[in-house]
């Protein structure tokens, strides 16, 4: 059987500050709360098996809320007690997950946004094509140093020839 494309469902992030995630990712990206700032325990419920499965033994309790952008995709945003900002945000040559991309036609207006709610701009915003396409992108870090990217146009479009006809 061939392969096909699955959708993406959902990310995770961790962060210092669950209350003030959910308010700078709610209030500066605009992504729907689904499921508010809730507390869960190592303990024999569902859930806290779960999370032993996932975590091991010893993770304590931690604190989970799930959000949700335009396009259905899920945000889960977890507060672990003893959170850590690694040393270098951008740790690009370890192996995983070192950036996500939101897309947004008004990159500069956003960026501005983010930085006013204490986020940080990493690049000036460029375009991609500049002499074939007039595609944006810029990195950013949200409040807590996760970092991510924002595009004008989507994936798809960016990167496939043919996609933009002057």
């Amino acid at each position: 059987m061939t392969p096909y494309p699955k959708s993406f469902s959902h990310i995770g992030l961790s962060v210092p500050d669950l209350d003030a995630a959910v308010k700078f990712y709610s209030e500066t990206l605009g992504f729907y709360l689904i499921m508010p700032p809730t507390e869960i325990t190592e303990d024999d419920s569902d859930i806290g098996r779960m999370c032993t499965d996932v975590f091991g033994e010893g993770w304590g309790s931690l604190r989970i809320a799930h959000m949700s952008t335009s396009d259905r995709i899920g945000i889960e945003i977890f507060e672990f007690k003893g959170n850590r900002a690694p040393a270098d945000k951008l740790d690009y040559r370890t192996t995983g997950l070192f950036h996500f991309c939101i897309q947004d036609p008004d990159v500069e207006g956003l960026t501005k946004k983010i930085v006013a709610a204490g986020g940080k701009q990493r690049m000036p915003v460029r375009e991609y094509f500049p002499d074939e396409k007039p595609y944006r992108m810029v990195y950013v870090e949200d409040p807590f140093g996760i970092v991510f990217e924002i595009y004008s146009h989507g994936y798809e479009l960016t990167y496939s020839a043919g996609a933009y006809e002057h």
